[in-house]
């Protein structure tokens, strides 16, 4: 492979010989094929070949990385990794270790695999946490509590419908009680409500196509009559994007909700605004594996606020159930926005850049497939 090579996305567009179908693909087409990313380094740690996904999470062209050491490139936050990637003839697997790039830091798998016969040579990948088949556990963590609060509703209806009935029979004075017992088993309710959304199977239409924009316009409307207050809300869109493999409402809902998060976040600012911002990932693209295939995701959307961000002992936590920096948060918000996101197909990521002063939440969805990249949306 070379640093020439084409990118994932210009192969995968490209047209295919009728022969090609049947030849064997060599190693620059097999290496560009992979979803995570996958680093040739020599003995003194150099990169020497880099495939499409190693740009994508490296945030470098091949032409910047071949020929850099792969420690000027990206820092590893734990010292037993770093321990380990200068012994070169080592094996080494590590999972959920912080990376950061330049600003940015994200949590990833990496393995260091040395190539018998070429003393010093190894072939190291890097993968984000949390992609793949982990997430099919996740979802079996998110069923249980799902399954619990349907337990729970019941009794709680049974406790509405005593306070009622003791409403009816009690003095004037002390019926405000009986409507304290009735709100508190309603927000009881919703919160359960939610916690079930968690926990339930996917029911998002990934086959239809979602104009963007409008999706995006319907968000930022409904925020806007929400709120009212100072918050800028900025549009800065690619005109020529293609309707997205997602369904409308969900995706309303996971804007309103991320923008409403952002508006939170920087309404202390002197100059409060939020950007939401699509483009096309030409080349440069995510891909994931999804419902038993590898998926590319090269629509992109970026909700970004000018606020101080999330505290750092809480960011690589973010998604969590019930993990919030809100003093009266339930810490459901941003869990129920990644299950939309991955029910329709999509990834979602939230990084931090301290020198730009900005947090930003960033979504990559499938093109809807009956859509071609150059349809407008």
């Amino acid at each position: 492979m070379s640093p020439a090579a084409p990118s994932a996305a210009s192969q995968e567009d490209a047209p295919v010989a009728p022969d090609a179908r049947h030849s064997r693909p060599d190693a620059a087409s097999q290496l560009a094929g992979f979803v995570f990313a996958v680093l040739l380094l020599d003995p003194d740690g150099r990169v020497i070949e880099a495939n499409p996904a190693a740009e994508d999470l490296l945030g470098r062209s091949a032409t910047r990385l071949i020929g850099a050491r792969l420690t000027d490139i990206a820092s590893i936050g734990d010292p037993r990794v770093e321990a380990g990637l200068a012994e070169p003839d080592a094996p080494l697997v590590a999972r959920d270790v912080p990376l950061a790039t330049g600003t940015l830091t994200r949590r990833v798998n990496l393995t260091s695999s040395p190539l018998h016969g070429h003393p010093g040579w190894r072939m190291v990948t890097i993968s984000e946490a949390g992609l793949g088949g982990e997430e099919q556990g996740e979802g079996m963590e998110l069923r249980a509590p799902a399954i619990l609060a349907h337990e729970i509703k019941n009794p709680l209806a049974a406790i509405r419908g005593a306070g009622q009935l003791l409403a009816r029979r009690l003095e004037a004075r002390d019926k405000p009680l009986a409507g304290i017992i009735a709100a508190e088993v309603d927000r009881i309710a919703g919160l359960i409500d939610r916690m079930q959304q968690l926990g339930s199977a996917p029911k998002v239409d990934r086959g239809c196509g979602c104009n963007l924009h409008e999706a995006i316009r319907s968000a930022l409307a409904s925020v806007r009559a929400a709120r009212g207050d100072r918050v800028e809300l900025i549009e800065e869109f690619d005109p020529s994007l293609p309707p997205v493999a997602a369904e409308v409402a969900a995706l309303e809902q996971v804007l309103i909700n991320l923008v409403s998060n952002g508006c939170d976040a920087c309404a202390g600012a002197a100059d409060p605004r939020v950007v939401v911002r699509t483009r096309f990932v030409s080349g440069l693209v995510y891909n994931v594996i999804r419902f038993g295939k590898a998926t590319r995701l090269p629509v992109e959307i970026v909700v970004a606020d000018n606020g101080p961000g999330i505290a750092p002992e809480l960011r690589d936590h973010v998604f969590e159930p019930f993990v919030t920096g809100k003093a009266h948060g339930q810490g459901l918000g941003l869990a129920l926005v990644r299950k939309l996101v991955r029910d329709m197909g999509g990834r979602i990521a939230h990084e931090r850049d301290d020198k730009a002063g900005l947090t930003s939440f960033r979504i990559n969805l499938a093109v809807a497939p009956a859509s071609a990249p150059g349809a407008a949306a």
